[in-house]
């Protein structure tokens, strides 16, 4: 079932008309710019042309500090360690300013911590060490902004900071030479959505005096740092990750050709996809699986045949940290599934002792994929726990952290994502506060938002080429969705060893071929005839020379479904699975009497085996989608008094067949207290 709602634009087609005029655009084009509420001549010219686009790094507070002391430093022959992270984005930033700070004869090193047993952040041993060993500057990118404490020690021991961070600003800045991130309470910037190596990007641009030098060395490392970190690809980001793209695609940095060798998208089309799931992976996966400082190493490398053996090592923990995840994920999902409170809170938390620190954040991101809410993945060892956190679009999972970080050693991140540490004896009582702040604020649904509704003659290499006007896709400018309803189901077939489906469609007397990831036969629970409505994304297909489009499916749903309502059902029997307390309008909606019952059994012995999913018993069985959640209550009573049996993906009918006493059941209990049998 769809655990999506559908966000259709709605699109001023009088706007669209006024755009494809001013700018001769095909009218697909200027569509697509007004569903995204793109209708400012200005802002559609500088999102059309935005190459030239180049902010002022002074703009950001404290660049002029943080320039003339690293300039200092550079001069005098002051040693200059860096400090990062181990994660694509510090890579990279780590690299970018290691690169640029050797050109200019400095005396620079740097460091980036061991994830597990150093973890994130400058530490005031790190600083220590530095001092110890002559260190007079350090420059933090990608971290730092709550280094407090380790500032103030560094001032001591006669250390100068220079941070460079993008992260959340917390009530106290550290007392350092300069903090530069934009995302200060003072700040003036027009743009803060750098990423880390954004961040280090405008530095190296203010330090250099000149933009266009910069961008022409530099913006391949900065590209991949900004798409891996999920920042807006939107204003400079943009202009940032489109240059970057076109110089990987003419890679000469050998670090950079390794990869993609390894990865394959050297043999395919070179795009934002590319680098976010084909670069950026390995590259974490150095951090996550042994020490990023090897992907230090292999984007500083100039020998190809050097830089391919490590990219093939980086390969190789990419592997390891993958078949780690799968395990990882597996675990998570008996746990989750084996517990109500856990399953059918409004934020997953869920722990394990000693699950790999460096794939807990993945984790998580694969049961928000699973469970369409936010999901938190905790790392115990001993007494104590580390977590990862991931949100869905509209609730923030940071301050969510923040109502509840009395009960945390530490915390930070962004809106969508975030890590924390915890006593291993409080990771319930933390689940449960997170679920009262949910309840109070009320968690929106998982949204998938559709450009336009379109028809199969759309698409063509026509929509292709009107596609390529609005990449570099990414984070608040997404590869455009399209909406195709009424479409007919005509064949369904697995294929790469089962893990994906070949679908076919029929709409207007058109085939539409598609292809759907990540989806097995066994659980697609359409069927050849159904009418169905398709979300999905046109990609552009290379082979032999020939290009062609390819449809991705996003998603699927009966068309004649109300997920809106279905979903509204489903979230009373959440909370009712989870112990919260019902209104008396939701305990009726939620309640069966005996001629639902009945109903619902008798189209369990017609079926034989269904799938425990609403959308699907509800279609079928012409059920009104109010009463899914009405549905799932009848599921359960029916399994607790043993007239059906399955698992957490589907139901049969028992070979037991006998009349039973549906007052005995314990779930009816908590409901009602009437006597009916079927």
């Amino acid at each position: 079932m769809s655990k999506y709602r559908w966000k259709i634009a709605n699109t001023d087609k009088d706007s669209a008309a006024v755009i494809a005029e001013e700018f001769s655009l095909e009218p697909l084009a200027a569509l697509l710019l007004a569903s995204r509420e793109m209708t400012d001549s200005q802002e559609i010219e500088s999102f059309l042309f935005a190459d030239g686009l180049f902010r002022d790094p002074f703009e950001i507070v404290d660049m002029d500090k943080a320039v003339e002391r690293i300039g200092r430093a550079v001069d005098t022959g002051e040693k200059i360690t860096i400090f990062g992270d181990y994660d694509a984005d510090g890579v990279t930033s780590t690299t970018l300013l290691y690169l640029y700070l050797r050109e200019q004869g400095a005396d620079v090193d740097y460091y980036i911590p061991d994830r597990v047993s150093e973890g994130y952040g400058i530490s005031s041993q790190a600083v220590k060490d530095f001092a110890e060993n002559g260190t007079k500057l350090i420059i933090t990118v990608d971290n730092g902004i709550s280094a407090v404490e380790q500032v103030r020690l560094a001032n001591e021991l006669g250390v100068d900071v220079v941070i460079t961070d993008h992260h959340k600003v917390g009530d106290v800045l550290p007392e350092a030479v300069a903090v530069v991130n934009p995302h200060r309470t003072d700040s003036e910037c027009d743009f803060r959505e750098y990423a880390g190596v954004g961040v280090v990007f405008k530095l190296v641009c203010a330090l250099e005096g000149d933009s266009d030098t910069v961008y022409e060395k530099y913006s391949d490392l900065a590209a991949i740092g900004t798409l891996a970190d999920v920042v807006p690809v939107i204003d400079e980001n943009r202009v940032i990750v489109k240059k970057g793209i076109d110089k990987i695609r003419n890679s000469h940095r050998c670090g950079i050709e390794a990869l993609k060798a390894v990865s394959g998208t050297d043999k395919k089309v070179f795009n934002a996809n590319s680098v976010a799931f084909g670069i950026a992976p390995r590259i974490n996966a150095a951090g996550r699986m042994k020490s990023a400082k090897t992907a230090v190493e292999l984007l500083l490398c100039d020998d190809s045949e050097k830089a391919m053996a490590m990219a093939q090592e980086i390969d190789a923990a990419n592997k390891e940290r993958q078949a780690i995840e799968s395990e990882t994920t597996a675990r998570a999902i008996e746990i989750i599934e084996s517990d109500d409170r856990i399953k059918y809170a409004p934020i997953i938390v869920v722990s394990g002792e000693n699950w790999h620190q460096g794939v807990i954040g993945i984790v998580a991101s694969r049961l928000v994929t699973k469970y369409g809410k936010p999901a938190i993945v905790i790392s115990t060892d001993g007494e104590t726990g580390k977590g990862s956190c991931r949100s869905i679009e509209g609730f923030s999972i940071y301050d969510a952290l923040s109502s509840v970080g009395d009960m945390l050693t530490h915390f930070g991140g962004h809106t969508l994502a975030a890590g924390f540490g915890i006593d291993k004896s409080r990771i319930d009582e933390f689940r449960l506060k997170l679920g009262e702040y949910a309840y109070k604020t009320s968690m929106p649904y998982p949204e998938l938002k559709i450009d336009l509704k379109i028809n199969p003659s759309f698409i063509s290499n026509e929509l292709l080429d009107v596609l390529s006007m609005f990449e570099p896709f990414g984070a608040n400018n997404p590869q455009p969705c399209f909406l195709m309803k009424n479409a007919v189901l005509k064949s369904v077939r697995p294929v790469g060893e089962g893990k994906h489906l070949r679908l076919t469609f029929e709409k207007d007397a058109k085939e539409i071929n598609a292809v759907m990831f990540s989806q097995t036969l066994e659980d697609f629970q359409y069927e050849a005839g159904d009418v169905v409505n398709i979300a999905f994304r046109v990609d552009k297909n290379e082979y032999r020379g020939e290009v062609k489009p390819s449809v991705r499916i996003a998603d699927i749903g009966f068309a004649d479904t109300d997920f809106d309502t279905l979903n509204a059902s489903r979230r009373i029997y959440e909370k009712f699975k989870e112990n919260t307390a019902l209104t008396e309008k939701e305990l009726k909606l939620l309640t069966p009497d005996r001629a639902f019952f009945a109903s619902c059994y008798k189209f369990f012995r017609a079926k034989k085996s269904v799938l425990r999913n609403t959308e699907v018993f509800c279609h079928r069985a012409k059920c009104p989608c109010k009463y899914a959640g009405k549905v799932l209550v009848t599921m359960d009573v029916l399994e607790e008094l043993g007239l059906v049996e399955g698992d957490s993906s589907k139901i049969s009918l028992s070979q037991a067949g006998e009349k039973v006493d549906l007052a005995s059941s314990s779930i009816l209990k908590r409901l009602t207290q009437g006597e009916m049998s079927v």
